[in-house]
């Protein structure tokens, strides 16, 4: 790897590892070995390091969210959500730096363009698969399932012990779902 790529990889586990307001160049270079003068020369200062970090990372969790997605052909429509929030749930304990990043950029999105259109377009591409994924009303259960996911990570990245499992949120659906059904 050249120092550039250096710096945005020590970025990316600065952000996940202390997070955003946390994380001072210091960190970044002793995490890169490199020095102070490559942040300027290679991205001009360290908050567009950090927000050329947070696009980076942004788009690995949607590939973490499309690839949780099960086959359509694995089970009814039930079993497949079912399987996305356990494959989700899981990626979220095996790459915990990386949800934890991106749990900061949701924060940082409103005051960062760049990273703000990312999110939107993670966010337009997850929805899309997940609405295909789930076939006849997919496209309306989608974006419920997105707010749903976003909850879910933030509860998991306080209190993973505590956080919804799979077996809850299928769980808290179908109760939801019956209470508008049945107009309790």
């Amino acid at each position: 790897m050249g120092v550039s790529e250096d710096l945005l990889a020590a970025a990316k586990q600065c952000l996940g590892e202390r997070g955003y307001a946390r994380t001072t160049v210091r960190d970044i270079i002793a995490v890169s070995g490199s020095n102070l003068a490559a942040i300027n020369y290679h991205f001009r200062s360290k908050d567009a390091l950090l927000n050329r970090a947070m696009i980076e990372l942004t788009a690995e969790a949607v590939q973490e969210i499309l690839q949780a997605l099960p086959d359509s052909s694995q089970g009814d429509q039930a079993e497949r959500l079912e399987a996305f929030w356990a494959g989700l749930i899981e990626s979220f304990g095996q790459r915990r730096a990386l949800w934890l990043a991106n749990v900061d950029s949701l924060t940082q999105a409103p005051h960062v363009p760049e990273v703000r259109d990312q999110l939107t377009q993670g966010q337009a591409r997850a929805r899309a698969e997940l609405g295909e994924l789930l076939g006849p009303d997919g496209e309306e259960m989608s974006g419920v399932l997105l707010t749903l996911l976003v909850g879910t990570l933030v509860q998991w990245s306080i209190d993973p012990d505590n956080a919804p499992s799979a077996e809850d949120l299928s769980r808290g659906i179908r109760a939801i779902a019956k209470a508008l059904t049945t107009g309790a």
